[in-house]
């Protein structure tokens, strides 16, 4: 987001935005960045936005054709439509060979519908951040309500969130308001007040499975058992410490291929140590076997992952 900041610091503003990515806070945070600089005063007049049920590529088009009103631009927003045509594409396209001068189209596109468009926009990544990155986020949000974070604390609460923007902001404020008189967030308070996002849970799950510690392994799995697909999660983790350990290429070449962080591909290598290959080439076609029975109704969900982490501790 800084990298925006920047642009629109130095370049002004463009006539077209497209945000991808899949933390959901980049794409708020970018859209304010936007309406700062676009200083809107009467919005009800110069800012139009559609969603699945308001959408028509006809209607977006007119909209951004009409000129501002009391303002110096008109904002048109498109806000995770998924019900495009590749002719809708196409006279997106056109217009943007020529668009209006005075209007800003800002498009929030989680469900990566727009990317044949990339080339002709101002394209904004609203992926996770790196480690780094958001480890610098974390102190900032604290800050502004004149806390601090440890270290220790601060790697946590991005471990137990995965990573994603969206839920750290969510948390600051409940641990930075958890005692009033404390400046200091610690590990432990992070620890007992922060929910683990399941792909973290997961990696615990696979660093039991590694360690052959069954009864850890089983007390994950009872507290992952009723989430929705959890079995998908399991699989695509297992299935790429299966291909970081065949593969000769850098992390950084993986992350790219995998469409993954390369700070995650670095921590599932670190797993990779507990498992032979064979180990994990036989533990992927049991995730994919034991898929095929619960959607095939031969086996329960629940069932499913008993038996999977049974099988995986004596595979």
């Amino acid at each position: 987001m800084k990298t925006l900041k920047v642009r629109i610091k130095e370049e002004g503003l463009k006539n077209c935005y497209l945000l991808e990515g899949e933390d959901y806070e980049l794409y708020l945070r970018a859209y304010s960045m936007i309406m700062k600089k676009a200083g809107l005063n009467l919005e009800d007049f110069n800012l139009v936005k559609f969603d699945d049920d308001s959408f028509s590529m006809k209607a977006v088009l007119d909209a951004m054709e009409v000129m501002p009103m009391g303002d110096n631009y008109r904002v048109v927003v498109l806000k995770n439509i998924q019900k495009v045509s590749e002719a809708d594409k196409k006279m997106l396209a056109e217009y943007l060979k020529s668009p209006v001068a005075s209007t800003i189209l800002i498009i929030f596109d989680m469900h990566d519908k727009f990317a044949s468009i990339k080339d002709l926009t101002a394209f904004v990544d609203c992926k996770r951040f790196e480690q780094n990155m958001a480890l610098s986020v974390i102190a900032n949000e604290f800050a502004k309500k004149n806390k601090q974070i440890s270290a220790e604390g601060a790697q946590v609460l991005y471990e137990y969130c995965n990573g994603y923007l969206t839920r750290i902001v969510s948390e600051v404020d409940k641990l930075a308001y958890y005692d009033m008189n404390d400046k200091l967030i610690t590990k432990k308070l992070v620890e007992s007040l922060v929910a683990k996002e399941d792909e973290f849970v997961v990696y615990e799950l696979t660093d039991a499975l590694g360690k052959k510690n069954g009864d850890r392994a089983i007390k994950l799995i009872d507290a992952l058992k009723k989430e929705q697909g959890i079995l998908g999660l399991i699989t695509n983790h297992f299935r790429r410490l299966f291909l970081i350990s065949i593969s000769d290429m850098s992390d950084k070449e993986l992350a790219s291929c995998l469409g993954a962080k390369e700070w995650a591909i670095s921590k599932q290598r670190g797993q990779i140590k507990n498992f032979s290959k064979m180990q994990l080439k036989k533990i992927y076609s049991l995730l994919e076997k034991v898929d095929y029975m619960i959607k095939s109704g031969e086996m329960l969900q629940e069932n499913a992952l008993y038996f999977l982490v049974l099988s995986i501790l004596y595979v």
